[in-house]
């Protein structure tokens, strides 16, 4: 596949100034969420932080203001991604602090859970934190996204083809045969499968202003393993992290950066690194698998979450 941003792919040159456009993104304290942050703000965005643990976003927004200066329009929201009523707060937070909504950007997971673990809403933990979370969240920012004419970027994974390759409808939350990898996989399939269905449901209602894009950071030197992980995990990992097979955060975060702000991209792509085996790589539109497009799984997953969530889209 010709790479539609040349030889070196998508980079953040392209982006221009956004002085006036608003982004709010969840998980910045480090990693990709946090380099995406750091190259909004240093075009003149306005960007909103959701994270979990409010002493770290006050380091990052320290760290930032270091790096950028005093004058940036930076602030934080607490949310858990892995509490529903910590979201529908931080979502009512977001709607009474900010205007417009340019994009969304769900950035912030979970990864390779060593153990069953339940989320307080009674989800596996991997589904409920990197899926069903942000399923609410869009959907509660989803009025203010559409009025404002802006995205929702969905930041997958290619753990998305490396697992199941399914979403267990029989058994969502892995009462039998959890493996830390097969619900990593789902979980994300899932989002990126909704991104696609979201699309449908917006093209059938005539509401081409709004879009919704999949992507992933391909194999990036971030703490999403080494956080979460079990101890082999975080050894392999470890290892990777030291041979050209990964790449560093900031690259990381360019496929969800293009998918923010690169105008006239299309809906139907999926986004990340076009190297070897998409881990690392020129960033722009790649192969996606069949199975993660399949129609009736896309629409049956979509019903399933509202009805899961409580969480009706206004589309």
């Amino acid at each position: 596949m010709n790479n539609q941003f040349g030889k070196q792919g998508w980079t953040p040159e392209r982006i221009n100034n956004l002085k006036g456009k608003t982004y709010v993104i969840t998980g910045t304290t480090s990693g990709t969420g946090y380099e995406a942050a750091r190259i909004l703000l240093s075009k003149g965005a306005k960007v909103v932080m959701l994270n979990r643990n409010p002493k770290k976003s006050e380091d990052t927004i320290t760290m930032l203001k270091q790096t950028l200066g005093n004058n940036i329009d930076v602030s934080a929201i607490k949310m858990d991604l892995g509490e529903q009523a910590s979201v529908k707060k931080a979502a009512q937070e977001v709607l009474n602090t900010v205007s417009k909504i340019d994009a969304l950007l769900c950035n912030a997971a979970i990864a390779q859970t060593p153990k069953h673990t339940l989320t307080v809403d009674g989800w596996e933990a991997q589904m409920g934190v990197n899926y069903f979370g942000h399923f609410t969240l869009q959907g509660l920012l989803f009025p203010l996204i559409e009025k404002s004419n802006g995205r929702i970027v969905t930041v997958g994974s290619m753990g998305y083809d490396m697992g199941i390759k399914a979403i267990k409808f029989d058994d969502l939350n892995w009462e039998k045969d959890y493996t830390p990898n097969d619900a990593y996989s789902q979980s994300k399939l899932a989002q990126i499968m909704s991104m696609y269905e979201l699309n449908n449901r917006l093209n059938k209602a005539g509401k081409t202003n709004v879009k919704a894009y999949a992507c992933h950071p391909g194999s990036s030197r971030t703490s999403l393993i080494s956080t979460n992980g079990s101890f082999m995990m975080k050894l392999i990992f470890g290892i990777m992290k030291m041979t050209p097979l990964t790449q560093t955060a900031e690259r990381g975060a360019y496929p969800e950066l293009m998918c923010a702000t690169e105008p006239n991209l299309d809906v139907a792509g999926f986004y990340g690194p076009t190297g070897r085996s998409n881990w690392v790589g020129p960033v722009g539109a790649h192969e996606i698998k069949p199975h993660a497009k399949d129609k009736a799984v896309m629409k049956k997953l979509w019903e399933l979450s509202e009805k899961e969530t409580g969480i009706t889209w206004a589309i």
